[in-house]
């Protein structure tokens, strides 16, 4: 969202160069999967949140994926696709999840890419509603509802929930009760739950959550 950015393939020499070997499309930004050929750098793509709606016809979703997958399968190292990112259960794009994700998921599975790729959405951590102690960690009513099948798809198809975590967000929420040690890593040893910090607590909150929705399996 910046000006005067780097070329695409000036990104991609800086990660290389940098050994960093993972990175995240927000939105189908061609230049930047032309760039990431032959790279060997894993990439989570995801579906932009105004594109969901129309993904829920079956042949959007195969139109989608052929030009931004399949068309790049061959050297770029797709490992998800994020259908939405942080849709909450009362907006007015809940609804189009789940149809989004089944029909990208039978686009990548005619495309015989369901091996090497995984579908999935990303969530934050505000559908939690109650996050700490972490192994109290349970969806807020709101979310257990909307949550629920979109975890059951993640379970039949043996992919990830995708989870955006903000410990700065939980920290500058909550200074009364967090102490800026234990949201930057920095405390010394584990607190009267036995966390050193608030990343490692919050994702233990989620797997909760998800034993309680009824997919202890999902990670």
């Amino acid at each position: 969202n910046g000006n005067n950015l780097p070329t695409k393939q000036a990104v991609v020499d800086l990660y290389k160069s940098n050994r960093i070997d993972k990175i995240r499309l927000y939105y189908p930004d061609e230049g930047a999967l032309q760039a990431l050929r032959g790279s060997n750098i894993e990439v989570i793509l995801t579906v932009p949140n105004d594109q969901l709606q129309s993904l829920t016809k079956a042949g959007a979703a195969t139109n989608w994926v052929n030009k931004y997958v399949k068309a790049y399968s061959q050297n770029v190292k797709f490992k998800y696709i994020a259908v939405g990112n942080e849709i909450h259960p009362g907006d007015s794009l809940a609804g189009s999840v789940l149809p989004a994700l089944e029909n990208i998921q039978n686009a990548i599975s005619a495309a015989n890419l369901q091996g090497q790729i995984k579908v999935s959405t990303a969530i934050d951590t505000t559908l939690l509603g109650n996050s700490y102690p972490p192994k109290d960690g349970v969806f807020s009513g709101g979310a257990s509802s909307y949550i629920r099948p979109i975890v059951n798809f993640l379970a039949r198809n043996g992919a990830p929930l995708l989870a955006n975590v903000y410990p700065y967000f939980a920290y500058v929420n909550n200074q009364q009760s967090i102490g800026l040690d234990y949201a930057l890593f920095t405390k010394k040893g584990n607190n009267e739950v036995g966390y050193q910090n608030l990343f490692d607590a919050l994702l233990d909150s989620l797997y909760a959550a998800l034993e309680k929705v009824g997919a202890p399996n999902v990670k």
